[in-house]
């Protein structure tokens, strides 16, 4: 008489089913941050009622960078770049550090007043 094996299932492909879906996971997560150039400690506001849509131009300014839709650039860029733009009544978000000299927030602010860039808001931490 034939004696039978009992039959142990194979759980290497499940293992890497499980680290193939594990990360799958932490890459997306990574991509799902905000899209932003700068690490920036924004100012505290108490109120701040500003939503973000699809159509906006973003700035991002440090205290030794600045960054245009997500690319840091310099000052002679962003001006080439903003004059590029047709629709200048879109939004335009302005991310300042809280520790950026006021001279550079002056100098953006006037480079964006030369272009006719009016539509501005400013973005505070929550």
């Amino acid at each position: 008489m034939k004696r039978r094996e009992p039959i142990n299932p194979d759980i290497t492909p499940l293992v890497d089913v499980v680290f193939i879906l594990l990360i799958f996971f932490i890459v997306s997560t990574v991509f799902k941050k905000d899209e932003l150039a700068l690490m920036l400690d924004l100012p505290s506001a108490t109120e701040s009622t500003t939503k973000v849509e699809q159509n906006q131009i973003f700035l991002e300014l440090g205290i030794n960078d600045i960054a245009f839709r997500g690319q840091k650039t310099d000052f002679e860029s962003l001006k080439n770049d903003l004059a590029l733009i047709q629709d200048k009544s879109q939004p335009t978000i302005l991310r300042i550090d809280k520790d950026v000299p006021y001279e550079r927030v002056v100098k953006v602010l006037d480079i964006l007043q030369s272009m006719e860039f009016y539509n501005l808001a400013l973005v505070t931490s929550d």
